[in-house]
């Protein structure tokens, strides 16, 4: 009977010492299954491996053409913006702009802040523009 208390004292330790070890493992696992960042890259990469070689008959994806710089972009649409101020000796209205550089109202407002914030400009009223 002594021997069998001994046992069953050895089995119960070590169905403790399992239960945390897999305590350890499942919080581990839970780790790893967490979408990172880069997971959803990383699946759709494989769906897109496993498209292309379910579908070898596909044409071939043209490229597109290279995009223009937005640095390019900005720098002509401030430019244009700064020549309009520049001159106006009163000061240019939001609306003789629109006139003057044809932008549209958010790449105005834009440009108006970036000229303000270098300092190119300033504002001599509400909706008024003027060149320091």
């Amino acid at each position: 009977m002594a021997n069998l208390q001994a046992q069953l004292k050895v089995v119960a330790q070590s169905l403790k010492k399992l239960t945390k070890d897999i305590e350890k493992a499942s919080k581990e696992a839970a780790k790893l299954s967490k979408p990172k960042k880069s997971a959803p890259k990383a699946k759709a990469a494989a769906k897109k491996s496993s498209a292309k070689k379910s579908s070898a008959k596909k044409s071939p994806k043209k490229k597109a053409a290279p995009r223009k710089k937005s640095s390019d972009q900005d720098g002509s649409v401030l430019e244009a913006v700064y020549v309009a101020v520049k001159r106006s000796r009163k000061g240019a209205s939001i609306t003789q702009l629109k006139d003057k550089t044809g932008l549209k109202p958010r790449q105005l407002s834009n440009a108006l802040y970036k000229l303000s914030k270098r300092g190119d400009i300033e504002a001599v009223s509400r909706g008024v523009y003027k060149k320091k």
